[in-house]
């Protein structure tokens, strides 16, 4: 039930439309932009079968091997091996890696969980929704999410401007539905299927809109396009295996960035979970990071280690450690990674059941964590710079230290005494300076910020889900205020579907 790399390799072989720089590729496993994060993935799913790590990255369900990313929760244990899993990952790998699947795949399970609202439009959804996840425990795709879409003119509606801009449905078939449009998608050109739904937009007011469809996605389907970004892996010029040297993040863990152009393209009515129906596309916006917003705090945590561990180092290093200045910003930072796990070790501990009976990550802690981790992300890296120095900006690359003419200076004025010689310094300053500084650690930093909706939206989740009534309830005892002015502040409801599913789970919660 689980694949293995080169089984992966082979699944994305096929002659799909990807074009990197203007040019079209011929094969994303072998390209050099794609290859250095294509064999990462291929890496996981290898570590699947390995004795070493087979016990950490599967589970047994129903006498079946699976992926532990892709089981359904039910337990918290089920949470405390996700989080064992994914660390492994990093560790073995030796960076920080967003798209492998298991951050994605949680998406699918809130509509799992909005099967009640499904079943408003047509139960077949539902039972969409409950075999795509069987089949990603079977098959074991590597599995990628599409939310924002081109949106051109956000002050008019889409059918007032170029109705492309956001991905609609423009025909209805015994097949399926047929969809045009484009999305923006990390690693789909060489990812398997992807849930597409629709971005945080006006996608229209009537009940019924062909703006309001989710689906997945088979990633080999004709009339998709795939416009990437160029890479940053051999971005820089110069030798390319000395270039590997001076941007080791850059050069391996790029996951690049793609517009995915439907063309008309077919979506079985199996494949398809929702479809005009704006109050399903309410609530998969207002519950799409239930589950996901885990797996993207937890790497921020492993950002946060990497951060720490090169500040460290180069504060040893040079003897700058005992300095009172140094260790406030050393521990400021420790503070910032502390909340991370803090936050992480809580929302599992306090676990919620959902209204389809798996375990939640406690949905507060989670969105408080979330926003905690990044809100700070770009305070904490301009520490991380000040620890470092400035000589992340000026050291030369690897060609100045290994030229003869050059090579002994740089072993002169880089070598700090007999266990920094002149290399270890430059490898971690060029490892600073990538996670710092290059083009890839800006792109890194905006795609943290926004990877998982924009920072307001993120705010938005946490006012959805923190416990105001409660702390109404205790200043109302406190104060000794009426029950009139208590029940005047009650919350208004909002949409009454998703209220309703709200409910539900709030039910679930207070009989545990």
């Amino acid at each position: 039930m689980i694949r293995t790399g080169e089984q992966y390799k082979d699944s994305v072989r096929d002659n799909r439309e990807v074009y990197m720089n203007g040019e079209r590729v011929k094969d994303v496993t072998k390209h050099p932009m794609f290859k250095p994060i294509v064999d990462v993935r291929a890496r996981v799913f290898d570590m699947q079968h390995e004795a070493e790590t087979a016990h950490v990255m599967t589970v047994e369900q129903n006498g079946k091997i699976n992926a532990v990313g892709n089981a359904l929760p039910y337990t918290e244990q089920d949470w405390w091996s996700k989080r064992r899993a994914t660390d492994t990952v990093m560790e073995d790998v030796g960076g920080v890696v967003t798209r492998v699947g298991d951050e994605t795949v949680g998406e699918m399970w809130s509509l799992f969980d909005g099967q009640d609202v499904l079943n408003e439009v047509d139960p077949q959804f539902s039972r969409n929704i409950q075999t795509h996840i069987n089949r990603v425990l079977t098959e074991d795709p590597f599995h990628v999410s599409a939310n924002t879409d081109p949106k051109g003119d956000r002050s008019k509606a889409p059918q007032d401007q170029d109705p492309d801009m956001l991905l609609h449905v423009v025909k209805e078939t015994d097949e399926g539905i047929v969809v045009r449009g484009a999305k923006f998608e990390t690693a789909a050109a060489y990812a398997n299927q992807a849930f597409t739904k629709p971005t945080i937009a006006n996608w229209g007011d009537a009940a019924l809109s062909d703006y309001a469809v989710g689906f997945i996605c088979d990633l080999s389907s004709p009339n998709l396009k795939f416009i990437c970004r160029g890479g940053f892996a051999g971005a820089g010029g110069g030798c390319p295996r000395a270039n590997q040297k001076d941007y080791p993040l850059a050069n391996k863990f790029d996951e690049v960035d793609t517009m995915v152009i439907f063309d008309n393209v077919l979506v079985p009515w199996e494949n398809v979970l929702f479809y005009r129906h704006t109050k399903a596309a309410a609530f998969i916006r207002s519950t799409l990071h239930r589950y996901s917003a885990f797996a993207y705090v937890q790497r921020t945590l492993k950002m946060a280690d990497m951060m720490i561990g090169a500040a460290l180092f180069n504060a040893r290093q040079t003897g700058l450690e005992k300095q009172p200045a140094v260790q406030e910003k050393l521990s400021t930072l420790a503070v910032w990674r502390e909340g991370i796990n803090a936050h992480l070790t809580a929302a599992i501990t306090l676990g919620e059941t959902s209204p389809a009976g798996l375990m939640m990550p406690n949905q507060s802690l989670l969105y408080t964590g979330r926003c905690a981790a990044l809100n700070q992300l770009n305070e904490m890296m301009h520490i991380t710079r000040e620890l470092c120095g400035g000589q992340i900006c000026v050291t030369p690359n690897l060609a100045t230290f290994t030229a003869p003419e050059t090579k002994p200076w740089m072993d002169k004025y880089y070598t700090i005494n007999d266990e920094w010689c002149a290399d270890d310094r430059r490898k971690l300053l060029a490892y600073a300076r990538d996670l710092l500084n290059s083009d890839y650690a800006g792109h890194r930093l905006t795609f943290q910020l926004f990877a998982q909706s924009a920072p307001f939206a993120q705010m938005s989740a946490v006012y959805r889900n923190f416990d105001w009534e409660a702390t109404l309830d205790f200043v109302q005892k406190s104060a000794d205020l009426s029950n009139n002015v208590r029940e005047s502040s009650r919350c208004d409801g909002g949409d009454p579907a998703i209220q309703k599913w709200f409910a539900k789970a709030e039910q679930l919660r207070a009989a545990e």
